[in-house]
């Protein structure tokens, strides 16, 4: 692991990647993998697996009674409940040229880490391409609508509250391009 000393401090970077449900976070999450090296942090749910989602690559799932006992101790940077799932991130997964996939709450948490030079993308995609990829994938017409009318109030602007660059994801852009887009203003970033 390569850290960059600032002040004689070292500095773990990080990617943050946040955006309403189907923005494409976890697709551009993939490429960054693949083709740039920047792992996602794996992060820990209560949700059913979809399919073709593996355990431990995907998300760790997890049980409701196994998550809250990982709160109690002490084991997330952060975690919240969105659309009546528990999601969070655990402090073990940190580490140098990784990305997380996390909602406004989560990155506060983030941002309020030490020693970390977190640069932060918010995805941005209108209503309907959003709501068409979660048709394309599968969701139910009632999560669909339940996460379009969530994701209405969890980012708002004023919910965003350090965003170093607004990316667009919808469909004119391929998920390359917006990965690409990411990792040059990452490493522009680090510079």
């Amino acid at each position: 692991m390569v850290e960059r000393e600032k002040r004689n401090i070292y500095i773990i970077n990080m990617i943050v990647l946040a955006g309403a449900s189907a923005s494409g976070k976890t697709e551009v999450a993939k490429v960054l993998a693949k083709k740039y090296g920047i792992t996602k942090i794996v992060t820990t749910t209560t949700r059913e697996k979809r399919t073709g989602e593996v355990n431990g690559v995907d998300y760790f799932f997890v049980t409701k009674d196994q998550f809250e006992r990982m709160i109690l101790e002490d084991k997330f940077v952060e975690y919240t409940l969105y659309n009546g799932q528990l999601y969070g991130s655990t402090k073990d997964q940190i580490s140098n040229d990784k990305c997380v996939v996390i909602d406004p709450a989560g990155l506060r948490s983030y941002l309020n880490l030490k020693n970390k030079d977190i640069v932060t993308f918010y995805l941005e995609a209108d209503e309907i391409t959003r709501r068409n990829r979660m048709v394309s994938r599968g969701d139910s017409p009632e999560k669909i609508e339940s996460r379009i009318v969530n994701d209405r109030i969890a980012f708002k602007k004023e919910n965003l509250v350090k965003v170093d660059y607004v990316i667009d994801s919808s469909n004119n852009r391929t998920i390359d391009q917006v990965a690409e887009d990411i990792y040059n203003h990452y490493i522009n970033h680090k510079k």
